[in-house]
């Protein structure tokens, strides 16, 4: 009885084993094909780093001229999250007394979904459209949270122009629905 017991337990290990190391052979010979949204995932976490730069308002000149900004990008999340913080060069993390908003952008099923937290106290929801150069990422506004009185973000456009260089355009949209369009010229820093 000793023995066919033993006999038993040998063979139960040797056909898990074998199904096992079958399970793992398909699943190593075949690789998932990445969404278009994964792919622009993986594009834009290229972007890690500090980046400073000119920000441009034209509807606004005179508070956007010769303004620096300091935008960080981090990954975060296990490689899920790219989180995107902003402020003006040279000032304290003192969110009670300088802007500091982040963008978080992660895949939300076949979908690049950013959600920004905003200065405003709002945050609006967008989904990047897919990119025809790879380098160019465009994200239009979904659904918003929070309160729209003074105003929120609206349309933002990631460009990528080299490892150290990359602008991002942002659309604000004023109480009113008027836009405000700001160009940020960045290099990196690290």
């Amino acid at each position: 009885m000793k023995n066919l017991r033993f006999a038993l337990t040998v063979v139960v290990l040797a056909l898990t084993s074998a199904a096992f190391a079958q399970h793992q052979a398909q699943k190593s010979s075949v690789e998932p094909v990445p969404s278009a949204a994964q792919k622009s995932f993986t594009t834009i976490k290229t972007l890690a780093g500090e980046w400073e730069g000119s920000v441009t308002v034209p509807e606004m000149p005179e508070i956007s001229s010769g303004k620096l900004m300091h935008v960080s990008l981090r990954v975060t999340s296990r490689g899920n999250v790219l989180v995107h913080e902003m402020q003006e060069a040279g000032t304290p993390l003192d969110a009670t007394k300088y802007d500091h908003p982040v963008t978080m952008l992660y895949v939300d099923g076949d979908q690049l979904t950013l959600v920004h937290y905003c200065d405003a106290g709002n945050r609006p929801r967008m989904v990047a459209r897919k990119s025809a150069d790879g380098k160019t990422l465009e994200f239009d506004f979904v659904d918003i949270s929070g309160s729209t009185q003074y105003g929120h973000m609206h349309h933002a456009v990631f460009t990528i122009i080299d490892a150290n260089h990359h602008t991002e355009d942002w659309t604000y949209i004023m109480p009113g629905d008027k836009a405000m369009h700001a160009h940020f010229d960045l290099h990196r820093t690290n």
